[in-house]
């Protein structure tokens, strides 16, 4: 059960736990074997009605006005006030109606011994005036946490909405820049390697631009993407590099957030790729009872790796927060750096 049905079953309880009480407490009488007489319902409805108005005016009157650091005092002197009042009043009501008087009839009638007095009643009138103020008081903080736990839930929502708009529209620049920038190194020296880029660029941005507007889009969509993205940057490295994507064969298809993989296969390319020594990118993709795993190794060059360590990449800090933000405890991401194989890998698994 989450904390915000906790809350609100507390205010419910509280309130449905007072308003059984004065019903009770006003029909209470009548399981006597003594009729009680006219005056006696009198004084009854004027002091449950003030009971009532003592509970529901301090809830939402009283305790949303002063109960706060500026007037917490006088809310606290306000109260006392009203406790202290309240039996003063009543025992005028007592005397004007000349309740003991008709109660002492009424028992007598019925063959009983009237045993109540003022002191007596004025008791019972400040314990009950207490318990009410007091179950008013839990229930009014109880609906001001909710009331909080919503807003919070309301701001936090909207905060998440905006942060990952903007971490999304960090990550697609980046992309793009990058890729842009492999196309024009082809332009001067394999113009139909460039032109066939540019084809790959532009299936990619369409999915880019249609296919991740929504907050999830499916994983098989995203490996598409994936290895667009791999043909398209093949074009300019070696083919001496060694590439290889293993995906599970019958690879279930789940929904996952557009654009969460492609930054480590990113920075798999900027900085396990070398011009002159033998290097490698393994990106490994499997999906079992719904949880994904996704595995990206690559070489690691001592510079590179250097490299890599002062500057990360935004891709990849922006698909940290990301993963936070979206998959809160649902997800783990292990980074490492093996220096004795010289390689370079993550690990990411998501749970559904």
């Amino acid at each position: 059960m989450t904390r915000y049905h906790k809350i609100f079953r507390a205010v419910f309880s509280i309130d449905f736990v007072a308003v059984i009480a004065l019903f009770i407490g006003f029909f209470l009488p009548l399981t006597k074997s003594v009729e009680m007489p006219a005056v006696f319902w009198i004084k009854q409805g004027i002091e449950y009605a003030i009971y009532t108005i003592l509970y529901f005016g301090n809830l939402y009157l009283l305790f949303p006005k002063l109960a706060n650091k500026r007037f917490g005092f006088l809310y606290f002197i306000i109260v006392c006030l009203i406790v202290y009042i309240i039996p003063i009043f009543l025992r005028s009501i007592r005397k004007a109606v000349e309740l003991y008087a008709e109660m002492e009839k009424a028992y007598t009638a019925a063959g009983q011994k009237f045993w109540a007095s003022d002191h007596w009643d004025t008791t019972i009138v400040i314990t009950v005036s207490v318990v009410f103020i007091t179950l008013s008081y839990i229930s009014a903080v109880a609906k001001k946490m909710h009331r909080n736990q919503l807003a919070y839930e309301t701001s936090e929502r909207e905060r998440i909405s905006a942060e990952l708009s903007f971490l999304k529209a960090q990550i697609n620049p980046h992309f793009f820049f990058n890729t842009l920038h492999t196309i024009y190194a082809l332009m001067d020296t394999d113009q139909p390697a460039a032109k066939s880029s540019i084809y790959n660029l532009s299936h990619m941005m369409r999915y880019v631009l249609y296919d991740t507007r929504g907050e999830r889009t499916s994983l098989l969509k995203e490996i598409d993407f994936i290895e667009d993205y791999i043909a398209l940057m093949k074009v300019r490295i070696s083919p001496e590099v060694q590439i290889i994507v293993d995906k599970q064969p019958n690879l279930p298809n789940m929904e996952i957030v557009p654009m969460l993989l492609l930054p480590f296969v990113e920075n798999a390319f900027k900085h396990g790729i070398s011009a002159i020594q033998p290097s490698y990118i393994f990106i490994g993709i499997s999906v079992v009872d719904n949880n994904l795993k996704f595995e990206v190794r690559n070489s690691l060059f001592e510079t590179l790796g250097k490299q890599l360590d002062e500057d990360p990449g935004i891709g990849i800090a922006n698909t940290k927060r990301r993963l936070d933000l979206l998959y809160p405890e649902k997800y783990s991401l292990e980074i490492d750096r093996d220096e004795n194989a010289k390689e370079h890998s993550i690990t990411l698994k998501i749970s559904k």
